[in-house]
């Protein structure tokens, strides 16, 4: 295992739900993975974030809807036959809560060796580093390991990370 990998956070081998966005593989826990659903109407809410701007009836529970696209600095593209919606198990300050993710489609379920994640480098990168637990290897393809305690956690967090950002500019 690497020191990298051990500081990320990330178990020593890790399975995962694959999905794509834009074209890059990203990797959630497979043990969060409670379901994977067709796009279903979406109701938007007003004056909410584009991260997180609407919701969805998921068994009779209101879900919301989030966009890794937005966290990640992507360009947000409408869905097509591939879109799905992978509903998951996040622990927010304590409380399990089901979110629902956008995923231009949905590749597989795979495991992660611990060693081949690596922290995520601090420059070249497109996506914001503050999000990414670790960067893994299947053969020649990359897996970004999305952290998602940071991605949903506290609101001050995200804030902070986007005023760093901008300082950076």
């Amino acid at each position: 295992m690497s020191h990298a990998f051990e500081k990320a956070g990330v178990p020593a081998s890790m399975k995962a739900l694959t999905i794509g966005l834009q074209g890059e593989v990203f990797a959630l826990p497979a043990e969060s993975v409670r379901e994977i659903l067709d796009m279903v109407p979406i109701t938007e809410v007003p004056n909410a974030r584009a991260f997180v701007g609407g919701v969805l009836n998921v068994r009779g529970k209101v879900v919301p809807l989030a966009d890794l696209r937005v966290m990640f600095g992507m360009e947000r593209t409408p869905p097509d036959t591939n879109t799905r919606i992978v509903v998951i198990e996040v622990d927010l300050e304590g409380e399990p809560t089901l979110v629902g993710i956008l995923a231009d489609k949905v590749h597989d379920v795979t495991e992660i060796a611990g060693a081949s994640v690596e922290e995520a480098p601090a420059v070249g990168m497109r996506w914001r580093a503050e999000f990414i637990r670790g960067i893994g290897k299947r053969g020649a393809d990359f897996i970004i390991i999305p952290d998602m305690a940071r991605i949903f956690g506290p609101k001050e967090d995200r804030e902070t990370s986007s005023a760093t950002d901008e300082r950076k500019l």
